[in-house]
């Protein structure tokens, strides 16, 4: 497919509509992330809704999501909602079919211009899903086109979801169980034969808290604690990181990227806690214990924690935060889900500034704003996020941009993972 290109003059307009993006994860049964659906601030119908939508339209869409589909959606499907407007004019197709989800809202009707043009996209390659399926659904005519057919589980009981999968559930056409929020939801879901899953109850695992702690996790935490502290003993720093070989092995494979630009190699990790220093020994050292905590983990989960420590890290400088580490907020604030320990076990032990602490804990403080602007921001909840923006007096476009950048710079850490 041709690349459409962006006119000089409408590089401003693209680079905006580009920042305020956001992303809902969409996960096997196995909890592995399958794709993500996007949000924009400006809606695609919003977008696109004109009779005549010139070409600087088509540019935005083109610019903003194929050439950064890679960093929005981390090399899996992007689930585009489609009004129906939208779907007729042919924009989708601006898309690649081979990474394109194509979502046929629920005020789209099912009528012979739809059902066909749903058709030619199928066989174009394009995945045909139908968005919050209900019982008695008008788009019926649909289903023998659509690949997946997604069942709202907060208006739709389970057994009545249940009865849906088997009436429309096929190796051919999938059934995905959107809003599932908790583990209990997650476990009823796919018990009644649904594939996929949408909602965030990977983020809140079901936790056993009388179990004892597998010893690799206590490594990392005995990592986080010992570079916490005000003087850090790079003996001991050394030493745990060799007493767990994919910690070790992951520091100097990150140290030796062309990320660090370090122009001589890394070839011990004594050698590479000289190089670093220790402020950046810290901060390096957080990300690789993430990262290294995060294997066989929801991918999504270790882009989040990346994502919320450079956001909150790149707005520091425009919000008071006292002696609150932002960066150290942001990795930290998904640790139980990785560790799949409460929060405060993952805390236990670790010395924190009292606001950092508290805000983890889900208590209220000075930072508690800051918190829920890079919740707000994550989860495209553009009114909230820009009341908090305002509450700080950022400038117009701020934080978003700075999520935009985030987003960025963790997919860039995550590439060779």
């Amino acid at each position: 497919m041709e690349t459409l290109r962006v006119p000089q003059g409408d590089q401003a307009t693209s680079n905006r509509f580009l920042r305020y993006a956001a992303r809902q994860p969409i996960l096997t049964t196995d909890q592995q992330v399958y794709g993500y659906e996007l949000l924009f601030r400006d809606s695609l119908e919003n977008s696109f809704g004109n009779a005549d939508p010139d070409m600087a339209s088509r540019n935005v869409l083109d610019s903003s999501i194929l050439m950064g589909l890679d960093v929005l959606c981390d090399g899996r499907r992007a689930f585009i909602n489609c009004t129906r407007d939208l779907l007729l004019r042919g924009y989708v197709t601006l898309l690649p079919p081979s990474q394109t989800a194509v979502e046929i809202l629920e005020t789209v009707p099912a009528d012979e211009l739809v059902v066909a043009t749903c058709k030619r996209l199928k066989d174009a390659g394009y995945l045909i899903v139908l968005d919050d399926f209900g019982e008695n659904d008008p788009r019926e005519p649909l289903t023998s086109v659509a690949d997946i057919i997604k069942v709202d589980m907060r208006v739709t009981p389970v057994e009545i979801g249940a009865g849906m999968v088997k009436r429309y559930g096929t190796p051919r056409r999938r059934m995905l169980a959107e809003k599932t929020e908790t583990q209990e939801e997650f476990a009823a879901a796919r018990k009644a034969g649904f594939t996929y899953f949408q909602g965030y109850f990977f983020r809140r695992p079901e936790i056993v808290h009388a179990r004892e702690i597998p010893a690799n996790r206590l490594n990392y935490l005995r990592l986080l604690q010992q570079i916490s502290q005000p003087d850090v003993d790079p003996r001991k720093i050394e030493e745990t990181i060799k007493g767990e070989a994919s910690l070790c092995y992951r520091l100097l494979r990150y140290l030796n990227s062309p990320v660090f630009g370090f122009r001589q190699e890394v070839k011990s990790v004594r050698h590479a806690l000289t190089i670093l220093g220790d402020r950046e020994m810290r901060r390096w050292i957080r990300l690789v214990a993430t990262l290294t905590a995060g294997q066989n983990k929801p991918t999504d989960l270790i882009l989040t924690a990346l994502t919320r420590a450079r956001f909150c890290e790149l707005i520091a400088t425009k919000v008071e935060h006292g002696s609150s580490d932002l960066f150290l907020v942001g990795l930290l604030s998904v640790m139980d889900a990785i560790l799949e320990l409460p929060m405060g076990l993952v805390l236990d032990g670790i010395s924190l500034e009292h606001n950092t602490r508290a805000v983890l804990l889900g208590e209220r403080c000075p930072i508690t704003p800051i918190y829920d602007l890079m919740l707000a921001q994550e989860a495209g909840e553009w009114d909230e996020a820009e009341r908090l923006s305002k509450e700080f007096k950022l400038p117009e476009g701020f934080a978003a941009e700075n999520h935009w950048a985030a987003m960025q710079w963790a997919s860039q850490m995550t590439s060779d993972v």
